[in-house]
C-alpha cells in the first residue's frame, strides 16, 4: 500500500511546538512527511517539487489556483495557526472537493478559560495583590479591595462571535451577565439564539463593564480597534485581548487611550500573546503593576487537563 504524502509547512510555528515526539512518530508512520526544520516558510522549490504527490498540507502555504491545479492528489489543507490567511484559493479548493480545515475549534475552550482568568484577575486585582505582597506593600480591608469589581451580573461585550467567543459565552453563564456581541458577519437572529444581543461596536464598547476582543484577523479589519474606539469605553472597564494583535491599531497600543486614567485596556506583544493591563494615562510596560502578561499558554490544555472537551 502506498503511503500518503503530507507537506508540513507550520510557519509561523515550528513542528516541535505542534507535535510532541510521540505524535511526530505517529505522523511519520501514517504518511511520508515532506518538510524542513527551519524558521520561516518552506522554500518554494521544495513546495513545487512536492505538489504533484501530496495528499494533505499542514500549514499556511500559499495556494493560488495555479498551485492547486499542480496538486492532483490534494484532498485536505489543514491550517495549524487557527487564523486563516487570505492566501488559499477557497473557490478552487471547493471546486476540487478539497477540504480546508482549521485547528481553531481545538483552541477555543483552553483560550476561553485563559481569557476568563485574565478578566477575573483584573477584576479582583489578583496579580497586582501578589506583586504587592512580594514587595511588602500589601493593603488589607477596604484598602485592599479598592478598585475591585464583580463579573456577576456585569454587562460583557464580545467583539467577534466565532468558536472562541461561543466557548467563552458558555463559561460566563454562571455569572448571569448581559452579553453584547459585535460581529458584522452574523445576523442578529443567530446571536440572539445564543442568548446574546447584537449591537454596533461603539455601543458595545460604551456600555460594557468587560470587553473581550475575540475577532479573527482578516485583510479587511487590521487595526479596527483604534484609539477612538478605546476612548469610547466606560471608565474603569476591563478589556482582554484574547485573539490577534493585528485587530488593535498600533497607535492605540502605543499612545493614550483617552478618557479616565483608571481605564482598563489591553495590549499585545511581539508573540501576539493575549494580554491585559490597566492603563494609567499611557499604556504601561510589560511588567507594570496593573498588567497581566500571558505567554500564550491558553491555546493548549496540556496533558494535565482535569476534564474532557466535547
Amino acid at each position: 500500500m502506498v503511503r500518503p504524502v503530507v507537506l508540513l509547512d507550520p510557519h509561523p510555528r515550528r513542528a516541535g511546538s505542534i507535535f510532541d515526539p510521540g505524535q511526530m512518530r505517529r505522523l511519520h508512520a501514517l504518511a511520508e512527511v515532506v518538510t524542513e526544520d527551519i524558521d520561516g516558510r518552506l522554500p518554494a522549490a521544495l513546495v513545487e517539487a512536492a505538489l504533484p504527490r501530496i495528499s494533505a498540507l499542514l500549514g499556511q502555504t500559499d495556494l493560488p489556483a495555479e498551485r492547486i491545479a499542480r496538486a492532483p492528489q490534494l484532498r485536505a489543507v489543514i491550517n495549524v495557526e487557527g487564523n486563516f490567511l487570505p492566501n488559499v484559493d477557497a473557490g478552487a479548493c471547493a471546486a476540487r472537493g478539497i477540504d480546508v480545515l482549521s485547528v481553531a475549534p481545538v483552541f477555543a475552550v483552553p483560550v476561553a478559560e485563559m481569557a476568563l482568568g485574565l478578566a477575573l484577575d483584573l477584576a479582583r486585582g489578583i496579580t497586582a495583590g501578589d506583586r504587592a505582597m512580594r514587595e511588602g506593600k500589601e493593603a488589607y480591608g477596604r484598602f485592599g479591595c479598592a478598585g475591585s469589581v464583580l463579573l456577576s451580573r456585569a454587562t460583557i461585550g464580545l467583539v467577534g462571535f466565532g468558536n472562541l467567543a461561543r466557548a467563552l459565552r458558555r463559561l460566563l453563564e454562571g455569572f448571569r451577565p448581559e452579553i453584547l456581541v459585535h460581529d458584522p458577519w452574523l445576523p442578529a437572529s443567530a446571536i440572539a439564539d445564543e442568548g446574546c444581543r447584537a449591537c454596533g461596536l461603539d455601543e458595545l464598547l460604551g456600555a460594557s463593564d468587560v470587553v473581550f476582543l475575540l475577532a479573527g484577523a482578516t485583510r479587511d479589519n487590521p487595526g479596527f480597534i483604534d484609539a477612538r474606539a478605546l476612548a469610547g469605553m466606560r471608565d474603569g472597564a476591563i478589556l482582554v485581548l484574547a485573539s490577534r494583535a493585528a485587530i488593535v491599531c498600533r497607535l492605540a497600543r502605543c499612545s493614550r487611550t483617552g478618557g479616565n486614567p483608571r481605564r482598563i485596556s489591553a495590549r499585545s506583544s511581539r508573540t501576539r500573546s493575549p494580554m491585559s493591563w490597566k492603563a494609567a494615562g499611557m499604556p504601561p510596560a510589560r511588567c507594570d503593576d496593573n498588567s497581566i502578561c500571558e505567554r500564550r499558554t491558553g491555546s493548549s490544555a496540556g496533558t494535565g487537563s482535569c476534564g474532557k472537551t466535547s
